[in-house]
Order: structure tokens, then sequence, then C-alpha cells
């Protein structure tokens, strides 16, 4: 899914200056307010240019807010973000450095990321990624998941080879297609279909929804790499320079 830029923008920043100026003119004494907002309306239809400029900055500094108060939820929230016992894990369980990824089993955008994530573990021995279960989708896409939760719990081992199987399936995901996968893979139905009913998966999926809300995620696939969070399908080579990042601030404070 792709994260589109903030709708009304332009509208935003206009209506911003707009009221500054306005601000501006109702603060001074003695001032002719209709006749410099005249002025002014005058200048800007003659220099539109400069509302893309005061665009520019508005969206700069919604940026180093929403990072600013991503930091933060990353600091308070990191054992839930990074070690939650729910998540399940592909590469080195003891890895250094962590990927965080929020996915949905029907995200045409995450099954084409799904190969980045295996070059990325192949490539980097000291990296892992940690998966949520974000099903965002559909009711569909909830049902995988729920099945998704449940081999975590009951046959972790398997839990890797499940998420790549469901994951890269040109089939829309559901219950019964990941049902199918997991049986598949000789893990026992009956055990399945208890563990699914386990009413802790829609405690953890509540949870998740939570920290994706405090982390601005609303679409995926979304990352944590270190202190950063970004948003969609980047591709392996810009999710490598992020890890590279990450492994550079290991031995020292960024």
């Amino acid at each position: 899914m792709r994260f589109p830029k903030p709708a009304g923008a332009a509208l935003a920043a206009s209506v911003l200056l707009m009221s500054s100026l306005t601000g501006v003119t109702q603060a001074a004494d003695g001032v002719d307010k209709a006749a410099v907002e005249k002025v002014v309306r005058e200048y800007l239809l003659a220099n539109p240019e400069i509302m893309l400029e005061v665009q520019s900055a508005l969206e700069k500094k919604q940026r180093e807010q929403q990072e600013m108060a991503q930091r933060d939820v990353l600091d308070k929230a990191s054992d839930a973000i990074f070690n939650s016992k729910h998540d399940g894990v592909i590469g080195n369980p003891e890895a250094a450095i962590t990927v965080v990824e929020f996915f949905d089993y029907n995200c045409g955008y995450c099954k084409r990321a799904l190969g980045d994530m295996q070059a990325l573990v192949e490539d980097n021995p000291d990296v892992r990624f940690v998966l949520k279960e974000f099903p965002i989708l559909s009711p569909q896409s909830r049902e995988a998941h729920v099945v998704s939760a449940a081999v975590h719990a009951i046959a972790p081992e398997k839990y890797a080879e499940f998420h790549e199987a469901l994951l890269g399936s040109d089939t829309r995901a559901d219950g019964d297609v990941a049902v199918k996968i997991a049986t598949g893979l000789g893990i026992d139905e009956t055990a399945l279909r208890a563990g699914m009913e386990d009413p802790q998966i829609q405690q953890v999926f509540a949870e998740t929804y939570d920290l994706a809300n405090q982390l601005a995620v609303s679409g995926t696939p979304a990352y944590v790499i270190g202190k950063e969070v970004v948003f969609g399908a980047l591709g392996k080579d810009v999710l490598q320079e992020k890890i590279e990042t990450a492994r550079a601030c290991l031995d020292k404070a960024c």
C-alpha cells in the first residue's frame, strides 16, 4: 500500500500564511487592514511560487514533528516494538540489528518486499526481521493473520516457513488458505484451530494497531530500523542503507 502525501497540503499552507498575515494586521494599531490584505493578496497572486515555498516549509516542519514523536514512542515502547514474544522472527534471533516490519498478508507491496527481506537476512547475519501482524486490508486478511499468530504460538519453528509460503503465494490469503499451508507443513490441524481461538491473538492485534497509530503507520509495509520509521516497499538497496545507518549507531549515540 502506498503512503500518499497528506491531502490539502497546499491549501493548508495558504490558510496558514493568510491567517498569519491577518493576525499581524489585527495586532497593529492604526493600520488599514483591508488595504494591507489587498496588497498581500495581489502580491501572492503575482508570485504564486511563494506558496510552494510555504508548503515546503510546512511539510518539513510536520515531518520533523512526526519524527520527534516517533523517536519518543521508540524510546518509551522499545520492548513492545522490538522484543514482543508474540512477533515472528526471521533471521538470527540474537542479531544485533532489528528490522521491524508491519505487514498484511494481502498487501501486494508486502509480497513484493518478501524477496528483499530474504536477501537482506542472507546478506546480513547480524540482522533479524521482527514481523508485526498488522491485518488492515480486509476481513480475509484478519483470518489469515489469526492463523499466522496461532502458528507462531504452537509451532514457532515452522513460522518462518509458513510466513514465506503464505506471503509468497499468488492466492488471496484467508483463513482457509492459511490453514491449508500450515497443515501442509505438518502442523496438527486440531491444535492449530484450538490455538486460533486464543483471545490473546485479538489483544495482540489491538496492541499492534495502537503502536502503529503512535508511529503514524497507516499502511503496509512499514519498517522500524534503528531510530527511524520508513514507509512503503522501498526496495532492498534503500533498506540496506537504513541498516548500515543503524549498524553505525551501535557503537555511538545517534
